[in-house]
């Protein structure tokens, strides 16, 4: 019998990759979640109190932009997934708690017009890391982290890098979110051929336990629909808000079950997603 997968979830204590932790400890195999918290705040995420399975899954703190602190985690390591990424280059959850208004947030998102060194010549050890919302910038969060994370894993020997992308940009957000994104994809697919890397394009995810994010999802997906019905008249510009949304629970199925399968590489659209994790479910059925 073989051993048991390695993987990390960076970003593991957070909406999905919470839900991946999960998906991958149901396979029985032995997951890190690395992530600034540590423990997720599980009553914003499933429950006031953790789940059975969280007991499987050692939640290690570490800054993604101090490599020192999470390298020794990532030896042995068959995959590693990097889930980290924002939305808005503001104080999102300030927005989200009220602590900043929206309008004030949007503001800042557009009228940033930031840039970094390459990351992949940068001493993190040697500079601080972002902390503020001004310094979380989708540069830094979107690609610098997860081409700061695969350089890491391809030189302690990781097989299998994955990404969590997006499946397009919308309206509402900075051209700049989806740019960065695409950008890390190809910056990782370039620079680390030896890893086989798999790029997840999720749609808007919803969940039950997050209860703004379903009336969204069904917004998102009437949208969807009409978009189909119109072959596509929409999709250049509402992007993302005209792509079938997903529950975060069937991201996290599909992302397990890529990783699993050799043969599966470069971008994963949405469609594919939805193919993967019922390919999944019917595993954990026999």
């Amino acid at each position: 019998m073989s051993a048991p997968k390695k993987l990390v979830v960076c970003g593991g204590s957070g909406f999905l990759g919470s839900r991946i932790c999960r998906a991958a400890v149901s396979r029985g195999w032995d997951v890190i979640s690395i992530s600034r918290s540590g423990q997720p705040k599980w009553q914003h995420l499933t429950s006031s109190t953790p789940p059975d399975w969280s007991g499987k899954v050692s939640w290690e703190k570490a800054d993604m932009f101090r490599p020192a602190q999470y390298r020794p985690l990532l030896r042995d390591a068959d995959c590693v997934v990097h889930t980290m990424g924002i939305l808005l280059e503001a104080d999102y959850k300030g927005v989200v708690s009220g602590r900043e208004s929206p309008i004030s947030g949007l503001r800042k998102a557009f009228s940033s017009t930031s840039s970094t060194p390459n990351p992949l010549e940068r001493n993190y050890e040697e500079s601080p890391p972002p902390t503020s919302p001004q310094q979380m910038t989708y540069e830094m969060m979107n690609r610098d982290s997860a081409l700061l994370l695969a350089k890491e894993a391809s030189q302690a020997g990781v097989k299998t890098f994955g990404y969590v992308s997006a499946a397009a940009g919308a309206p509402v957000l900075p051209s700049r979110y989806i740019t960065t994104k695409r950008e890390a994809e190809a910056l990782i697919a370039r620079e680390f051929p030896g890893m086989r890397s798999v790029f997840f394009r999720a749609p808007f995810m919803y969940d039950s336990s997050r209860a703004f994010t379903v009336p969204l999802a069904a917004m998102t997906a009437a949208g969807a629909l009409f978009n189909g019905v119109t072959g596509g008249i929409l999709g250049g510009f509402l992007g993302a808000a005209v792509v079938k949304p997903l529950k975060a629970d069937v991201v996290a199925d599909a992302v397990v079950e890529a990783l699993d399968d050799e043969k599966v590489s470069g971008p994963v659209e949405v469609a594919e997603l939805e193919e993967l994790a019922g390919r999944g479910w019917r595993k954990g059925m026999l």
